[in-house]
């Protein structure tokens, strides 16, 4: 496994960005609980990521929606249109949409009309222990109002970012199967959470059974979430086994920072990343680090 960080040119299909002193993102407001998030309460700017990625050819990025304020899903796209940049750098936008609110019409409407934006995410993640779900909901994916603003995503072009947990696995699987003509980008490697050989079979086996739906691709991005305590070798089985399921060609490579700083620097994941896909081809090499975002999320660079 080679240690040589790899030089071609990059999409970063997955990052954030936050002005604390907007005060809208309220999941980053102090609890007094010790909750494991205090390296993240401070602004990260367009100065924070590219110092944390100079290490990278990075060419293009895609900004990932930041759980803004929810009552301003339009508030996060006018804020990034504010900022100064260089080229490239949120070159593209996953917004977010409550799918299930019945204005969710005109709310995709208006992002659409948006030349940077070219999905939308609305985090899903459920799990039977309620301290590693993000929502209540276990039914979310089969209820008739969000299934109807789900469908609303392809006529206005959109795809759909989804953050979910192993056990919606096969929720996903049918709503894939069920809307051929949606593009789908799983999060996070599919999350795989539960690191017990009961929960990690769970997650093994759902991607692979998921990878049967075309119209799906796999961010391989912050796998530390869920392996604080990592070592490459527990990251090279998560990133192999995501490969091997759905092949370089749709697959992409992502930071999830500033998050992932949590658990790992931008260097140490690109690093390791560029290691554990050392043996493939350049082609394939660079389907992961640029094609797949490319033509997934339309950023012609």
């Amino acid at each position: 496994m080679s240690n040589t960080i790899y030089q071609g040119p990059i999409i970063d299909a997955h990052h954030h960005l936050w002005d604390l002193s907007l005060n809208r993102h309220h999941w980053l407001a102090p609890t007094g609980r010790g909750d494991g998030l205090a390296p993240l309460r401070r602004n990260f700017l367009v100065e924070d990521y590219l110092q944390q990625s100079a290490c990278a050819n990075i060419v293009a990025t895609v900004h990932a929606e930041a759980n803004w304020d929810p009552a301003d899903p339009l508030g996060e796209v006018e804020w990034l249109d504010t900022l100064a940049r260089p080229d490239g750098l949120a070159a593209r936008y996953v917004a977010y949409a409550a799918l299930a609110r019945a204005d969710v019409e005109a709310t995709l409407e208006r992002l659409a009309a948006h030349s940077r934006v070219a999905g939308i995410r609305e985090i899903l993640t459920w799990h039977p222990d309620p301290a590693k779900a993000r929502t209540a909901d276990a039914g979310m994916m089969k209820s008739p109002a969000w299934l109807k603003g789900l469908a609303a995503l392809h006529r206005h072009g959109l795809s759909f970012d989804l953050l979910i947990s192993p056990w919606q696995l096969a929720d996903t699987l049918q709503l894939a199967t069920d809307h051929p003509e949606i593009r789908f980008a799983v999060n996070h490697c599919g999350s795989p959470m539960d690191r017990d050989a009961e929960g990690f079979a769970r997650w093994r086996e759902g991607l692979h059974a998921l990878a049967a739906a075309d119209n799906v691709v796999l961010k391989i991005s912050d796998p530390v979430a869920y392996d604080p305590q990592w070592t490459v070798e527990s990251l090279a089985a998560v990133v192999n086994h995501c490969i091997d399921c759905f092949t370089p060609s749709r697959c992409m490579f992502a930071s999830d920072y500033p998050v992932s700083a949590l658990h790992i620097s931008f260097e140490e994941w690109l690093s390791v990343f560029s290691g554990i896909v050392g043996s493939l081809s350049d082609a394939e090499k660079r389907s992961i680090f640029h094609d797949c975002a490319r033509d997934f999320y339309q950023a012609a660079v």
